[in-house]
């Protein structure tokens, strides 16, 4: 989202789980894109209330899984936010070889980038 609208947003990653390490299959294929992931860091919801993010705050949550997309329309119950789900292939587990695995990140890569595009428009930031 930064490297296509810049910093003027705020965004924030969340996961129904605590994952906190990224993936090293997402870090390579975003790295091809100069967007370095390898220092980001995810959070559960249940983290971001409990470290004291007014999840209120939020306009929209972008669920990119079933379970996601549960969650945080069960965070609507409390909070007024738009949730929107984007059935994005889910890379793991895909692949047999490392090439393989990458191409199946590089497809899950792509279609979030062409969600974003549609969803916000053309980029802002120089791609």
């Amino acid at each position: 989202m930064k490297k296509l609208y810049g910093t003027g947003t705020y965004v924030q990653s969340a996961g129904v789980t605590n994952d906190m390490e990224i993936d090293g299959f997402s870090i390579a294929v975003c790295q091809e894109m100069d967007v370095e992931l390898s220092r980001h860091r995810s959070r559960s919801f249940d983290e971001m209330e409990n470290w004291g993010d007014d999840l209120g705050s939020f306009d929209l949550v972008i669920a990119l899984s079933p379970a996601s997309q549960r969650r945080a329309l069960d965070l609507t119950r409390f909070y007024h936010l738009d949730v929107e789900y984007w059935p994005i292939l889910d890379p793991t587990g895909l692949g047999e070889t490392r090439e393989a695995k990458l191409v199946s990140y590089r497809q899950a890569r792509d279609q979030i980038m062409e969600r974003l595009i549609a969803r916000f428009g053309p980029p802002t930031e120089m791609i």
